[in-house]
């Protein structure tokens, strides 16, 4: 198996075990800026075990990558508190999928940062993503799921641009993984807590089961699944890991429907389904592209003298 494809697989896992993360929140029953505190505050421990291992074989984490993380903790903080109340008013799965436009603002950012520009596919792709989102708002729905999907849309919205920039911080911030993930967490934690009263305020008094299913969202999505990912992202161009982790949100749905009971309407359905068609339409070319690219870079490496 080529490097290429094992850093692909590894991406791949990490995005179906975050997949589990909003019906944790859910099964939580604790309120938004509960639950995305204590799933950082309950990563930290692991994460600095992983981080101290990480530091004895390579070092001490530059100082580039240590701010970079830094800004990407604050990013995180932004990301979990946002979706943890689109979850709360749109159900996990239909959540999930209005974070993940993440996909469209890497590639945009991409083109004003690095002035890659975005494909014809990707601009077409766009109005008809945006058209499934107000599917999705309930505007034109009586029977639209959740219990105001148009705030769901709008705090969707905000999760992704935070999402974006979390990710592109971290692709660019270091190519290590365990270290910038632990700082990140750290700043995550004490900005949730910092600012959780302007998000509704957050319960620190544990209660059973909801804690439970915290720490398990903790050890698993956010420590197992966010390690793989931030191993895979520098390693690979950031818009190709934003691509894979569109698995996140259909698997979601699905996980919700199943688990949780979740039944959005059939609009909200269509809407969903007409978001990852566009977003899948609109990355073809790219992500084509960016594979063959990381692939080429792969195999230079392995046929680079070792000096």
């Amino acid at each position: 198996m080529s490097a290429h494809r094992r850093i692909v697989l590894i991406a791949v896992a990490g995005a179906l075990i975050i997949s589990t993360s909003a019906p944790l929140v859910r099964l939580s029953e604790v309120s938004p800026a509960t639950s995305a505190l204590f799933r950082c505050a309950y990563a930290v421990p692991p994460m600095l075990l992983l981080a101290w291992l990480e530091r004895r074989r390579l070092g001490p984490l530059p100082r580039r990558g240590m701010v970079a993380a830094w800004l990407a903790g604050l990013m995180f903080a932004l990301d979990l508190l946002f979706w943890h109340h689109a979850i709360d008013y749109v159900g996990a799965g239909l959540a999930t999928v209005l974070g993940n436009l993440q996909v469209f603002i890497v590639a945009f950012a991409a083109w004003a940062v690095f002035g890659e520009r975005p494909s014809s596919r990707l601009m077409v792709g766009t109005p008809v993503v945006f058209a499934g989102v107000v599917l999705i708002s309930g505007v034109f729905d009586s029977a639209a799921y959740g219990s105001d999907p148009l705030m769901g849309v709008l705090a969707g919205a905000a999760t992704s641009v935070a999402y974006a920039a979390f990710l592109l911080l971290m692709k660019g911030g270091s190519e290590r993984g365990a270290g910038p993930l632990a700082h990140a967490t750290v700043v995550a934690t004490l900005t949730i807590a910092a600012l959780s009263p302007l998000f509704g305020g957050a319960d620190l008094m544990p209660t059973w089961p909801g804690h439970g299913w915290l720490l398990l969202l903790a050890l698993g999505p956010q420590v197992l699944g966010w390690s793989l990912i931030t191993f895979s992202l520098p390693r690979q161009p950031v818009a190709l890991t934003a691509l894979l982790l569109l698995i996140q949100p259909m698997t979601t749905v699905a996980i919700s429907a199943l688990a949780l009971g979740e039944r959005p309407s059939p609009v909200q359905l269509t809407g969903c389904a007409v978001i990852v068609l566009g977003v899948l339409y609109g990355s073809r070319r790219q992500k084509s592209a960016l594979a063959r690219s990381a692939a080429e870079r792969a195999t230079a490496e392995e046929r680079a003298p070792v000096v």
